[in-house]
């Protein structure tokens, strides 16, 4: 194997928003896989908010990337040496291969895709990680019931938009906040959410009492801070909120941000819980069925956000917390 791989390693745990040297790009040769080994090219790569979170020393659901080592991301690629009765070369796979151009895998974590069905950004998408977390946290905790009003914060990202169309499955009102008039029409016009409200130009407060006047009977929390300040204000009788992210804190140099509404779900007889989407890892082949279903039928829309180039990798991932993103931002690194 005479191919080069080049990388994105961690070099200084970030202050504030990720810097470029916060990151080391370096490159090493490429060897063969040894027995009970897979080696896959990398084609395209997943970014999520919850990257930021990886990057920071501390206690967390996951251990944190260590210095010097590459960083952890999702992808998708092909198979091109295989000793790993699991995988022929030419499949087209899954899985934690970080920020790299080749990985070499045990095959644990590793799962085969189907490109007749889906294009391969979609596995990092809607049929992926966050199509995985607004499917089980949507269900399993929110447990929206027909007439119910649904509200999703980050509605226009990878995600919210999930989130929200699986509400209107399930016979939900859903109102979605988003950044600015693009992602508000695009959440309403192309995926059929009831409303939106655009926190950059609306009292989101406010909005809540206009678009929800019997209150909030479901919340999907993917930003924290003030929008979750302002949904805990506006909760129905029995509410349930999902924290699932709180993109709005990730980047803070001062201390996160907490509810301060909180009795609100003493008031209210609320619930709010919180969710890793690694809990149902047992059951994702039973939400991927479902999902594929929806889509094959047009019941569910994907989109994907693709920049090109792993060199570009440092600024590209700066779009998810910029706002700068609508879908799914995904990171193309090769061609087949």
């Amino acid at each position: 194997m005479t191919a080069t791989n080049h990388q994105f390693r961690l070099a200084a745990r970030p202050v504030g928003m990720p810097k470029r040297e916060d990151w080391s790009y370096t490159e090493e040769p490429v060897r063969e896989p040894g027995e009970g080994e897979l080696l896959v090219k990398v084609l395209y790569l997943s970014l999520d908010p919850a990257m930021r979170g990886w990057m920071n020393e501390g206690k967390s659901y996951i251990p944190p990337v260590g210095i010097g080592e590459v960083m952890r991301a999702g992808a998708v690629g092909r198979v091109i040496a295989s000793k790993h009765p699991g995988f022929a070369v030419g499949d087209h796979v899954s899985g934690t291969f970080g920020v790299q151009e080749y990985a070499l895998s045990n095959g644990k974590g590793v799962t085969q895709v189907d490109t007749r069905f889906a294009a391969l950004p979609v596995y990092l998408g809607t049929l992926g990680m966050p199509g995985m977390t607004a499917y089980f946290g949507l269900l399993d905790i929110g447990k929206p019931q027909p007439g119910n009003t649904v509200v999703v914060s980050g509605a226009a990202g990878a995600v919210g938009t999930v989130v929200g169309q699986i509400a209107k499955l399930k016979g939900c009102r859903v109102v979605g906040i988003a950044g600015g008039a693009d992602k508000c029409r695009y959440i309403v016009e192309e995926l059929g959410f009831d409303a939106a409200i655009d926190y950059k130009s609306e009292d989101v407060k406010k909005a809540l009492r206009t678009h929800c006047p019997n209150g909030i009977d479901v919340y999907f929390d993917n930003v924290g801070g003030d929008i979750l300040d302002a949904a805990l204000t506006q909760l129905a009788r029995n509410a349930r909120i999902i924290i699932c992210g709180a993109i709005s804190q990730y980047n803070n140099t001062s201390p996160v941000k907490g509810p301060s509404n909180y009795l609100s779900l003493l008031v209210n007889r609320a619930s709010m819980t919180g969710m890793v989407v690694f809990d149902y890892a047992a059951r994702y082949g039973e939400a991927a069925k479902e999902m594929a279903g929806w889509m094959a039928a047009g019941k569910l829309k994907s989109r994907e956000d693709i920049v090109e180039g792993l060199e570009t990798f440092p600024d590209t991932l700066l779009k998810l917390f910029k706002g700068e993103n609508t879908g799914k931002l995904v990171l193309k690194v090769a061609g087949e």
